[in-house]
């Protein structure tokens, strides 16, 4: 990635940068992947910025929603609502009924309690809610602890032993619509065999159905396609060749089913910078530390996850000296990198912390009494 350096002197750091033609790109080359009947719903968590939404509504992609905060956000950017679903395994009254007067595709749902909430509240609105049901598949995915999802002991999910009497109960209520299955099993998922067992394991399921007669129009397999957090130059786009390739080879859909997908990570994250101005290059008793205005404030990904960021400086290129790379903030655990190669650096350099288009910005946040650092696109500047 090229990054504009000399507009970045004249901006307040730290801010977002993302490449919009690294985006452009990205969901170009996933369209190419899609087959008739296909749907892609763009995961809102990892990015809500405007600009970024604005790229992705004009590739024609729909919205997979969390809260209704994110629904809102979506309808105020101009995603149709007939593209949105609305996940999540604690949906409030008023975010149902900000969903149902909006007239969403599809809720994905959690629990019996919360398809009998939504019943309830379509009918006092006199509305029939489309809902699919979020089956946990009990597989477990090659990654980090906390983003996996599709275990058994995860609190997302109906418990498969369960999905054919929900699908039942929801026949006997007025109010709801069973069109579908939704599955998610974690995040940052790199090893393809985790979507070929996920896909066996429908195919388990859908031949279960088969034995009372059920087909369900709609089959919903999530997202969690991970990218390459160590080198994202020679990698900026994650591979959706395999991804696409392993459903279509492992996955059994019925005669008209539909697929949907819910890719976030993988469509914005190579294409996002969080751009910081290193502070102070301070000499402790047994480190160097870097500096930057930049903390966990900014992106929590590091001390959430213990997560790897690439870090350049974009200011120098020459030297070779071994740092940690840390923020502003009064807790210890600010730190973005330890013991990192990287070149000289001095007060008043730019750097860029790689991969930060998916959970950088959606989840800063204002501790310290910080101001919310803005996101700009490439073409703003």
């Amino acid at each position: 990635m090229k990054f504009p350096i000399d507009k970045f002197e004249t901006r307040q750091t730290p801010f977002y940068y993302y490449d919009a033609d690294l985006l452009d790109e990205t969901l170009q080359t996933i369209k190419s992947q899609l087959q008739p009947g296909d749907h892609m719903h763009f995961a809102v968590k990892a990015c809500t910025n405007p600009g970024v939404l604005a790229h992705v509504i004009r590739a024609g992609f729909g919205a997979d929603c969390v809260s209704g905060g994110e629904i809102q956000v979506c309808l105020d950017a101009g995603f149709p609502a007939d593209k949105i679903v609305f996940a999540g395994v604690g949906k409030s009254d008023w975010e149902i009924l900000l969903a149902l007067r909006a007239d969403i595709f599809c809720f994905n749902v959690e629990s019996i309690p919360e398809l009998e909430v939504i019943n309830q509240l379509a009918q006092r609105e006199g509305r029939t809610a489309r809902v699919a049901f979020r089956i946990n598949p009990n597989v477990g995915a090659h990654t980090h602890d906390n983003i996996t999802t599709g275990r058994a002991e995860n609190k997302f999910g109906i418990a498969m032993e369960d999905m054919v009497e929900v699908i039942r109960l929801s026949r006997q209520l007025p109010n709801v619509e069973c069109i579908g299955l939704h599955f998610h099993i974690g995040s940052q998922l790199l090893d393809m065999d985790d979507f070929a067992t996920l896909s066996l394991r429908i195919n388990e399921l859908q031949e279960e159905l088969d034995c009372y007669g059920i087909v369900l129009p709609h089959i919903n397999v999530g997202g969690g396609l991970g990218i390459d957090y160590i080198e994202p130059d020679l990698h900026p786009m994650a591979d959706f060749a395999s991804y696409f390739a392993t459903f279509r080879r492992y996955l059994r859909l019925r005669p008209g089913q539909q697929l949907h997908f819910e890719l976030g990570r993988a469509i914005v994250a190579q294409c996002g910078s969080l751009i910081t101005r290193v502070l102070y290059v301070k000499q402790g008793a047994v480190k160097k530390f870097v500096i930057v205005d930049a903390g966990m404030t900014e992106l929590i990904r590091p001390a959430l996850y213990d997560a790897h960021h690439c870090i350049q400086n974009l200011t120098n290129d020459e030297g070779d000296e071994i740092y940690d790379v840390v923020g502003p903030i009064c807790e210890s655990s600010d730190v973005f990198a330890k013991d990192l190669p990287l070149p000289h650096c001095s007060r008043g350099d730019l750097m860029a912390i790689r991969s930060a288009g998916a959970y950088g910005e959606t989840m800063a946040s204002q501790y310290n009494c910080r101001p919310l650092s803005t996101g700009v696109l490439s073409t703003d500047l």
